[in-house]
């Protein structure tokens, strides 16, 4: 398990737009269609971290439905990785319980237009979708005994829902690096 930090998006960033397939309802999402606040989240199925996490990812999305639109998006190579391909998507969200989309990325694009670089990645954005945060869940690892509770990025979450500024000191999240495809690495991530 190689740990990759997240490349911490300048914040006041636009969110890049995004018109992704979410293989659970056979439709497509866009992010032109999400009027209000953002939260966009690059995950996976097979990745320790992601799976150390998932019940929290599953909570997050009961806790603020109807306030805060939510995603996820699987961006992995899954010809080298198929227990992330859209089948397997499928069953992990109903499993897990997930509330919001779980879109497919197979080109790539979006996981670079957001410089994603691990999974979990998460990036929130205000009203505007200017970007208010992007680091870590919580400083829970699956290598040590601290809980999960999603602490940062529900204080985040709670400040910009209640109109308080975000926090700008934040921390950067750690996860498994993005799974590229062969030459599709982006420069920045070497």
């Amino acid at each position: 398990m190689v740990e990759t930090p997240s490349q911490m998006l300048p914040l006041g960033t636009k969110a890049p737009e995004f018109d992704l397939p979410d293989p659970r309802s056979g439709r497509n999402v866009r992010s032109s269609d999400l009027d209000g606040p953002l939260l966009v989240m690059f995950i996976c199925n097979h990745c320790p971290f992601v799976k150390h996490v998932r019940g929290e990812l599953a909570r997050l999305g009961r806790d603020y439905a109807g306030r805060l639109n939510i995603v996820a998006v699987m961006s992995n190579d899954t010809d080298a990785y198929p227990a992330d391909g859209p089948d397997r998507m499928v069953e992990e969200a109903e499993q897990v319980g997930y509330t919001f989309p779980y879109l497919y990325d197979e080109t790539q694009d979006v996981a670079k237009s957001y410089r994603a670089a691990c999974t979990p990645d998460f990036f929130l954005f205000d009203a505007e979708h200017a970007l208010v945060y992007r680091g870590q869940l919580d400083s829970s690892r699956p290598s040590n005994d601290i809980p999960v509770n999603g602490a940062d990025l529900r204080g985040a979450i709670d400040a910009l829902l209640s109109g308080e500024e975000v926090p700008s000191d934040q921390r950067p999240s750690l996860g498994c690096n993005i799974k590229w495809r062969d030459g599709n690495e982006p420069t920045w991530f070497r």
